[in-house]
């Protein structure tokens, strides 16, 4: 069973520099699976930013969808995973295309979080993941039924992943606070 610790904070608050630091004291074959797809420059810059951040070593998994997929992948060939981001793939998820009532949509994340979790329960012992989210609840309420919703189930998902990790940490200003 793999060891599992969940990373939030804001935004810039220095959540995946920390990450970054976690899982290379966590072992000496890295995997980095990344679930942001590229749409625009500016989504780009920030992918490249994250990018040259990590070592040549680290590879690198591209998954937007069916993360749980590469998570058991990843966990064959290496001791330490990094999953950057939880909120970036809660949003491909909200915006495959297809209408959902907001009870469909909730289910859909939940079991979405699930298949995470299990997947990293079923990696094999001494391995561990470290999973990037964002808080994105401390703020205004959204002005749009789709912000609203998003916040909302990035909330629960998080919630989900909190209370299956055996660590979690907030980084406030690029400081972090261990929770659990």
């Amino acid at each position: 069973m793999g060891k599992m610790i969940l990373v939030t904070g804001g935004a810039r608050s220095g959540k995946s520099s920390f990450a970054e630091n976690l899982i290379a004291k966590a072992g000496t074959r890295i995997a980095y699976i990344a679930t942001a797809q590229i749409f625009d420059e500016e989504m780009r810059y920030r992918v490249e930013l994250h990018r040259r951040r990590r070592p040549d070593s680290w590879q690198t998994y591209e998954a937007p969808f069916g993360a749980e997929k590469a998570l058991q992948e990843a966990g064959c060939a290496h001791d330490a995973i990094l999953f950057d981001c939880v909120t970036i793939y809660l949003s491909n998820l909200l915006c495959e295309p297809g209408e959902r009532t907001e009870a469909e949509e909730y289910e859909r994340v939940q079991q979405a979080m699930a298949r995470l979790i299990a997947a990293v329960r079923q990696l094999p012992p001494g391995v561990t993941v470290v999973f990037v989210t964002n808080e994105v609840g401390a703020g205004i309420v959204p002005e749009n039924a789709l912000a609203r919703r998003y916040r909302d189930l990035a909330g629960l998902a998080n919630q989900q992943l909190a209370r299956a990790a055996d660590e979690v940490h907030a980084v406030i200003c690029g400081l972090p606070l261990q929770l659990k």
